[in-house]
């Protein structure tokens, strides 16, 4: 079973930008393209375990700051020639609130961290 939860406002994150989300079992990076759309992925690209927050938002893709690997936002899919996979975790907008859809195994306290210049500036 899935939980909906309401995580910050869309202006929360910057276009092109991302933010954690710190919950049981790892974080979740939330990307937001040039509009208003949001994705949300495992922030651990599936090469070599990068942080995808710290990549650069281009489209809908992210590109990991540690390879140069680029990822689809919509599916978490490397683009070819590379291979892999990230998790992919549903994203919402409702009146302007970000929801992200977490399964039971990340029951718990959520909290969302801001990045910039690749460190946390509200842990």
């Amino acid at each position: 079973m899935e939980r909906w939860i309401e995580i910050c406002r869309l202006d929360d994150i910057p276009p092109l930008g991302a933010r954690v989300v710190t919950a049981k079992g790892g974080n979740i990076a939330l990307f937001r393209g040039a509009g208003d759309e949001v994705y949300g992925l495992d922030d651990r690209c599936p090469h070599k375990g990068g942080p995808l927050s710290q990549g650069i938002v281009h489209g809908e893709r992210i590109t990991c700051p540690l390879h140069n690997w680029v990822m689809e936002l919509k599916s978490g899919e490397a683009v070819a020639p590379d291979v892999g996979c990230a998790t992919v975790y549903p994203v919402r907008l409702e009146n302007g609130a970000v929801h992200i859809s977490l399964p039971e195994s990340a029951a718990g306290p959520v909290k969302l961290v801001a990045i910039e210049g690749g460190r946390a500036v509200n842990e």
